[in-house]
């Protein structure tokens, strides 16, 4: 009897080196824990087809197909026969599967009415869908009664066939085949689950949950054993942020109270509007969690143009007030220079310590980024160190060594999720205690995804525009389709400057030389044209339908008093058009810019559209979006393109977001460089079960703090939340 396996137990002492390698280096699956939770994807149930119809070009695959029909005909360019496979759902979805060279075995295995999982790489080729590197394992019995003959076969004995997350070489049954020889021997650990919890919420035991979703009994024990899963991975992150808060109530942190008759007041008084009922209600919150003794840590979300940035400025101030400085990073330089033009105009004297003109308590305020000369640099860490600079902006250049602060009481993040939690973390570190932390992003943020992964964070929500804002209609482009479309698009960009107005064009790259972080790869797997570039597409317009207008170009790679001029001479109107990447997506702030046409629009996600349009509609003139796209009509590409077109509601296109990433990607699986340890759970789907999870860990973390009377618990979670994840979620 072989010995028993635990979730430490190496895979090549289980099911041989060969294969232990490659779902090693395919899958990063090491041990026997790695493989019993690597999770199926889905599950095919017998006689129910896959939808052929709805899978992507360049998806790689696992279906569930009968064969229909077979075809021998000779190669073209050398001596031999190629084998043509058509596998159906029945419904109409048909793919393609080509073998080369003499296989009459494989024709025979092959016969119409045979049912099988076929694998491989979705590809398109004259109109037909095909298989690239087709792999397959044939199901039950043959079309004639004659039972299959597959090593296979064992693995799929159930109704119910489960599906892996795979690779081109280690498909879905070799996985359930290693499954197999593991779940044999497998003894589970110790359930670490309270007994408490586990009775009140009605869930089985971890044993059962690990057999179960591997091997389902039925679709109701699969459910359980899903439901119990999910659990373990919502409690695991619900605890750890729970854990975080508790302690961060205990830290101390230096008391910035409001004071009267101080900066703030007075910058309150020589507004030119009057702020919205959010805008108040906001800095009401913020400034009640900046007098406390220990640190704020606040999210602010808020749509394009709702007023975060008013709000983050009057905190600041009541911190300068309360004898400390703040700093805000911001993610790029043209995004930290318009911050800073923008606050000194709304300052105006306030913001002039030491000039002519100044007010009588004003402050100073510096800006600090990597492109300053020597003796500017010089000059600022000296205003930043002595303290003269109450308020200090910058990119990530804050973060290095050198720039010192005197007494750093406020950190405010804008666009957070462009920054890693490391730089973030470093800035915090400058100050002596902590200091409070206030989190913008103009990304709306779904209740769940914030309950989740800013469950330590107290969130306040600006849904409410400015007076005088106007609103954006945006229409989807087919270009390919109907190409008089682009043609109207071009001449409706030329009304709107004929009409004293500005525009921006929007490529997914620049151009030739390196990839930046801006831009897509310029070539993707299946063969598509690169994406349109700035540089290439200029010209093209400069030439052609914007002839006689002028245009800037702006992108990453430009020098930054290049970039700084380009976008004054935009800002000031000597430019008509602005031909740009992403990297006008947050802050630019133009109000005569009132159209933008996104060139290859689908190349660029929900989110970042939506940010996108709301550089226009700034001012009092409304704005136009027009998304140019080649993706066909009926695609998840164009699905996603007519849904931001539908609606200007960004916690609508948040959720659509959320249903279309995957899910590691929200729970900050990118930022911490590891695969995400959340594999079954649902943001959107498991709302309810996320919010039973966190009021179950309230209540544990009350009464046991540090876990130590649940060791076993306690290891669980740092096996699920990982030292990288914990971190991500511990600097937030």
């Amino acid at each position: 009897m072989s010995e028993p396996a635990t979730v430490d137990t190496p895979l090549k002492k289980l099911v041989g080196d060969k294969t232990a390698k490659a779902l090693a280096t395919h899958l990063d699956l090491h041990t026997a824990g790695d493989l019993v939770y690597h999770f199926p994807r889905r599950y095919d149930e017998r006689g129910e087809h896959t939808d052929i119809r709805s899978l992507d070009v360049g998806e790689q695959v696992t279906v569930l197909a009968q064969v229909q029909r077979t075809a021998v005909r000779p190669m073209r360019q050398r001596r031999g026969n190629l084998l043509e496979v058509t596998v159906g759902d029945g419904s109409g979805g048909v793919l393609t599967l080509t073998f080369f060279g003499n296989q009459a075995w494989r024709e025979r295995e092959l016969r119409p009415g045979r049912w099988g999982l076929f694998a491989g790489k979705v590809t398109e080729f004259r109109g037909k869908r095909q298989l690239n590197g087709p792999e397959y394992v044939l199901l039950g019995e043959g079309g004639d009664g004659e039972a299959a003959v597959s090593d296979e076969i064992e693995e799929f004995a159930g109704a119910l066939i489960p599906v892996y997350p795979a690779a081109a070489a280690v498909p879905t049954w070799v996985i359930a085949r290693c499954v197999r020889v593991v779940l044999d021997t497998f003894t589970p650990p110790d359930d670490p689950l309270p007994g408490t919890v586990r009775a009140s919420r009605k869930l089985v035991g971890l044993g059962t949950a690990l057999t179960e979703i591997h091997r389902p009994s039925s679709k109701e024990e699969l459910h359980r054993a899903r439901r119990r899963l999910k659990w373990d991975e919502a409690f695991a992150v619900q605890l750890t942020l729970v854990q975080r808060k508790h302690r961060a109530a205990d830290w101390p942190a230096r008391p910035r109270p409001a004071r009267s008759g101080g900066l703030l007041d007075a910058f309150d008084a020589r507004l030119p509007y009057e702020l919205t009922a959010g805008q108040r209600d906001v800095g009401v919150e913020i400034a009640a969690d900046l007098a406390e003794p220990h640190p704020m840590h606040r999210l602010l979300q808020g749509e394009v143009g709702s007023g975060k940035t008013v709000v983050a400025l009057r905190a600041m101030l009541q911190v300068v007030d309360a004898g400390g400085q703040a700093a805000l990073l911001a993610p790029t330089e043209v995004l930290a220079a318009q911050h800073y033009r923008g606050m000194l105009d709304l300052l105006g004297p306030l913001g002039r310590a030491g000039e002519l003109g100044s007010a009588e308590h004003a402050t100073r305020v510096e800006l600090v980024t990597g492109s300053l000369g020597a003796a500017a640099r010089r000059r600022a860490l000296g205003e930043v160190a002595s303290g003269a600079a109450g308020i200090v902006l910058g990119t990530h250049a804050l973060l290095y060594e050198g720039v010192d602060f005197a007494d750093l009481g406020l950190v405010v993040v804008d666009e957070q999720h462009r920054f890693g939690v490391e730089q973030r973390d470093a800035l915090r570190s400058k100050a002596d205690q902590p200091p409070h932390v206030l989190v913008m992003t103009a990304t709306p943020i779904p209740r769940t995804v914030a309950m989740t992964v800013y469950g330590d964070l107290e969130v306040s929500t600006l849904s409410q525009l400015p007076r005088g804002r106007s609103p954006i209609a945006s229409h989807v482009v087919p270009a390919a389709e109907k190409p008089a479309y682009l043609d109207r698009a071009w001449r409706r960009l030329r009304e709107e400057v004929t009409a004293g107005h500005q525009a921006y064009v929007v490529c997914p790259r620049i151009g030739e030389g390196p990839a930046s972080d801006e831009e897509p790869p310029p070539v993707d797997d299946n063969g598509r044209r690169p994406p349109l570039a700035v540089t290439e597409v200029a010209p093209l317009l400069a030439e052609g339908p914007l002839h006689g207008l002028r245009i800037g170009v702006l992108h990453g790679r430009l020098p930054a008093d290049e970039k700084d001029a380009v976008m004054r001479s935009f800002a000031a109107g000597d430019l008509d058009v602005l031909v740009a990447t992403t990297v006008i997506e947050v802050g630019v702030d133009v109000p005569n810019a009132t159209v933008m046409i996104v060139l290859d629009a689908d190349r660029f996600g929900v989110s970042q559209l939506h940010q996108l349009r709301g550089r226009v509609g700034r001012g009092s003139a409304a704005g136009l979006c027009l998304l140019v796209s080649e993706a066909a009509e009926g695609s998840s590409a164009r699905e996603r393109l007519d849904a931001v077109a539908s609606t200007s509601d960004g916690f609508k296109l948040a959720e659509l977001d959320l249903e279309q990433r995957r899910e590691g990607d929200v729970l900050g699986a990118t930022q911490s460089g590891h695969r995400s340890h959340l594999r079954l759970l649902s943001l959107k789907r498991d709302t309810e079960l996320i919010r039973d999870a966190r009021a179950e860990a309230i209540t544990l973390v009350e009464d046991d703090p540090e876990l130590t009377r649940n060791p076993a618990l306690a290891a669980s979670v740092a096996a699920l939340v990982d030292e990288d994840r914990a971190e991500y979620l511990e600097k937030g």
